[in-house]
């Protein structure tokens, strides 16, 4: 643009934008602009008012105040159908598969392609395969596949596919790399680009902060449900990207615990079953090892193997010298091994319950005996665990959904600690959370290990990985094939470790 020159009529303009869900204020005086053909990034602490922006341009929520101008007119947007009409699609950060559907029919849900009047599944697979192969996503497999087999990882690119699909002018991306690898993410990115050449503009929410600087053009920073400023990303660097959003400084986003190795904890020696390929490793007390993968490496059923969820076909487990077998996760936890699962809203909690019943849940047999519930005792182990996580909470009866990711994954780990385990694996800890939650997490860990608990660490996002485990566990096709000082190694050559055919 040549000085002087008017600048171009936003694709979207946000004025005053309001929002109240009774006595709270989500949004407040909400101001935002995105351009054709660019990405902008929209960040805040979990609680900020990103989701319920994103959801006011989706048609989900109304807004109270303010106006909303799409190509320069202004518009209403009662519904997700108006949302659709406008061009605007927004892709959610929990998944909203139709997980007893094909990828295919997922991909074209409510577009499929008829012939005669009914569904032409020939010509639904064909555009759906071209698709998948346009985008360049191969990971998310056979497109006939049901969504219900695949990985957590495929089915996110299989919301991002059916995003794609439908030629959006606006597209909002809420955090869709959680689940991907760094090959993934940088594929998506690709693609991404070439859709704002397309003169399609993005909104694109992660807690991932080299993404960001790695992706986008602009950032607008939301704090408290009000947009505190919009700057260029390349102006940015990460500290003052998290000060801007949390207001303070955060020193050290990546702190690794000291090191004080106790005795091994936990031995596992030639485990295999039809994902696990011949692994063995020791996890010492007051140690972090790290597993750092692909996204389809096998992590998550290494993990779900030491745990007891799925069966071993040959090795052997030692916790505490002594050898052991788990038939099922109630043995692992008599054990003295908990396990945090990378879905904590579809394996780590009861969605439908309080934050009181998942916290108490774990010790039912504690807190009931015979038919009488001692609610005293109730009361005091989820008191503890409230207190020493630091869930933010207004009443224990509160709906665990009404909580912010952070504060759920908080209740995600603190429900196994009224008695720690020797033994935690957590599998994708901080997927979803926003940085200033996981600077609290961060500091969960540093005090379980200080307390010598051994944790088996499994994350994607590879500078969290590296830069809080003590040891690093090279995983690939279901094999370790290299253990390394996590100090005593650079991501390059992790990455190129991790892709070597």
């Amino acid at each position: 643009m040549n000085p002087g020159s008017q600048a171009p009529t936003p694709l979207l303009e946000l004025r005053g934008l309001g929002k109240r869900f009774g006595a709270v204020t989500a949004l407040a005086e909400v101001n935002f602009e995105l351009q054709a053909g660019e990405i902008h990034a929209l960040l805040g602490e979990n609680g900020a008012g990103k989701s319920t922006l994103i959801k006011i341009l989706g048609g989900l929520h109304r807004p109270d105040a303010g106006v909303i101008r799409v190509a320069g007119q202004v518009v209403a947007i009662p519904d997700v159908a108006a949302a659709d009409r406008l061009g605007i699609r927004l892709l959610h950060q929990e998944l909203s598969l139709a997980p007893n559907l094909s990828v295919a029919e997922n991909i074209f849900l409510g577009r499929e392609p008829a012939r005669f009047g009914f569904l032409d599944r020939g010509r639904l697979q064909i555009q759906a395969q071209a698709l998948v192969t346009e985008l360049g996503l191969p990971e998310i497999g056979p497109v006939a596949a049901r969504v219900a087999d695949l990985s957590v990882a495929q089915q996110q690119l299989v919301e991002i596919a059916r995003a794609l699909s439908a030629r959006a002018r606006i597209l909002i991306l809420d955090e869709p790399t959680a689940s991907l690898s760094a090959a993934e993410t940088s594929a998506l990115f690709v693609k991404l680009r070439g859709l704002c050449r397309q003169g399609v503009g993005i909104i694109y929410i992660s807690h991932r902060l080299e993404e960001i600087q790695q992706l986008a053009h602009r950032v607008t920073v939301l704090r408290d449900g009000r947009s505190i400023g919009t700057q260029i990303s390349a102006e940015l660097d990460q500290a003052a990207l998290i000060h801007w959003m949390v207001g303070r400084d955060l020193a050290a986003h990546y702190p690794r615990p000291p090191w004080h190795p106790g005795a091994v904890a936990l031995q596992v020696r030639n485990l295999r079953n039809a994902q696990v390929h011949d692994v063995s490793f020791d996890l010492h007390a007051g140690e972090i090892l790290g597993f750092a993968g692909l996204v389809g490496a096998g992590r998550t059923e290494l993990a779900r193997a030491l745990f007891g969820l799925d069966p071993l076909h040959a090795g052997e487990i030692r916790v505490g010298g002594l050898s052991v077998h788990f038939r099922c996760p109630g043995d692992a936890l008599a054990a003295g091994i908990a396990f945090v699962p990378e879905d904590r809203k579809g394996a780590g909690l009861v969605m439908t319950a309080s934050v009181a019943f998942n916290l108490a849940l774990p010790w039912v047999r504690e807190w009931i005996r015979g038919c009488v519930p001692n609610l005293r005792r109730r009361s005091q182990i989820v008191s503890r665990a409230v207190q020493n996580f630091g869930i933010k909470i207004s009443d224990p009866e509160q709906a665990i959904g009404s909580l912010s990711g952070g504060n759920q994954q908080k209740v995600v780990v603190g429900k196994w600690m009224e008695h720690p385990p020797r033994i935690l694996i957590l599998d994708e800890p901080t997927r979803g959370v926003d940085v200033g939650a996981r600077e609290e997490m961060f500091a969960i860990l540093h005090r379980l290990v200080a307390q010598g608990m051994a944790i088996v660490l499994i994350s994607s996002d590879l500078p969290e990985v590296m830069n809080l485990s003590h040891r690093l566990a090279l995983y690939r096709s279901g094999r370790i094939v290299r253990e390394v000082a996590a100090q005593d190694i650079t991501p390059e050559a992790v990455m190129a470790e991790l892709t070597r055919n």
